[in-house]
């Protein structure tokens, strides 16, 4: 809120410039004082009061009251150039002046705190729910995988005699798939830490997308392996400068919730290509027999399913923090989507969700520059 901002500012310059903007008032009145009747340039001082009052604290405010209830007096009330009044209209007008000025001061300065506290009020019980939200889910997101893997490991070290091989793989299996989740939802807080400090720095390089997305795909095998995943990317793609797990995470949050919220053996598609938009072109001077030519583009990413896609009323809110759909699957913390959101505006791009037909796609553009490898012959 600008006046709150205006307020930090030290007292003593806000009654200077309270004070200034009385005088500098005044004087662009007195100039025209020919013109103006000296019961407008009340009115014109009374708003400069007002505004005063809206921005700053107590003190300068008063002081804008008292010094343009002299001014005006002074300068613009019969006989000018003394403070004596020798009518008892004018007198009675000064007196309202300066007590309307007072009031209308005070009132407005009271006001405005009472908004702050209300605002900081809001903000704090806005914080306490979402505190609320996070632990309550946090106490099934993190429990249950963590008594998955004691079940699982305590079943390995008192029944190994009787398990067969096939139960060891199969509890082996269990541990892992609860570990991965365990691991997702404690780099999903450390991710969302990392967004509301505001000091996340990227750290860019070049980046290969087909190693990116099969590597993300590979990650996610045991969460993929009933769903048929077709990968298109476009051939001859070009290197991207990114951070590479920051946009990998990106991936992996957008192929997890699909293959979360999906139907088993359906399919997901993932597609990535280069939009060329040319910004700039940067090419190296000398005459190599192989040298980079870069430029700036836009990757677009697409992560389309084959599921029962959002709730129209929905689509806005999918990627606010802690935001879960209202007949979701119990679990999630609803901090996936927001991360990816986050992330991928972190590199000055933009991630949109849309429904189509028998599904969802998640469409990500992010401008970066991009190298080429061209070989060149030897002129």
């Amino acid at each position: 809120m600008p006046s709150l901002a205006l307020n930090k500012v030290p007292r003593s310059k806000q009654i200077l410039f309270s004070l200034a903007l009385v005088i500098i008032v005044s004087g662009l009145c007195y100039a025209f004082s020919s013109l103006i009747d000296y019961k407008i340039v009340a009115f014109l001082l009374l708003l400069t009061v007002s505004f005063l009052a809206v921005v700053f604290d107590i003190v300068p405010v008063l002081l804008a009251a008292v010094l343009s209830a002299l001014i005006w007096n002074f300068f613009f009330i019969e006989p000018k150039y003394t403070f004596m009044i020798h009518s008892v209209q004018d007198t009675v007008l000064l007196s309202m002046y300066f007590l309307v000025a007072t009031i209308n001061g005070i009132l407005t300065y009271r006001m405005r705190r009472i908004e702050k506290q209300a605002m900081e009020k809001e903000e704090k019980a806005k914080t306490i729910r979402l505190y609320n939200t996070l632990f309550n889910t946090l106490s099934h997101e993190l429990k249950t995988p963590i008594a998955a893997i004691i079940a699982a490991t305590d079943n390995l070290k008192e029944n190994a005699e009787n398990l067969t091989e096939e139960n060891k793989k199969e509890l082996v299996s269990e541990i892992s798939v609860a570990s991965l989740r365990l691991n997702q939802q404690v780099s999903n807080l450390l991710n969302m830490s990392r967004l509301e400090s505001g000091n996340m720095v990227l750290k860019k390089d070049w980046c290969d997308i087909n190693e990116l997305v099969y590597s993300v795909v590979n990650r996610l095998e045991e969460n993929l392996r009933h769903r048929h995943v077709h990968i298109s990317i476009e051939k001859n793609i070009p290197f991207y400068k990114l951070d590479y797990v920051l946009v990998e995470q990106v991936l992996y949050n957008l192929l997890y919730n699909a293959s979360v919220y999906t139907p088993e053996y359906s399919d997901i598609f993932i597609t990535a290509k280069n939009n060329s938009d040319k910004t700039y072109i940067l090419k190296p001077s000398g005459k190599e027999k192989s040298e980079l030519t870069t430029e700036i583009n836009s990757l677009m990413m697409q992560v389309e399913d084959r599921g029962s896609g959002f709730p129209e009323e929905e689509l806005e809110k999918v990627f606010d923090r802690f935001y879960r759909l209202q007949n979701a699957r119990t679990g999630g913390t609803g901090l996936g989507l927001s991360i990816a959101k986050g992330f991928v505006e972190a590199h000055e791009g933009k991630i949109i969700l849309e429904n189509v037909p028998h599904g969802a796609r998640f469409t990500i553009e992010i401008p970066a520059e991009v190298s080429y490898l061209n070989n060149l012959k030897n002129e």
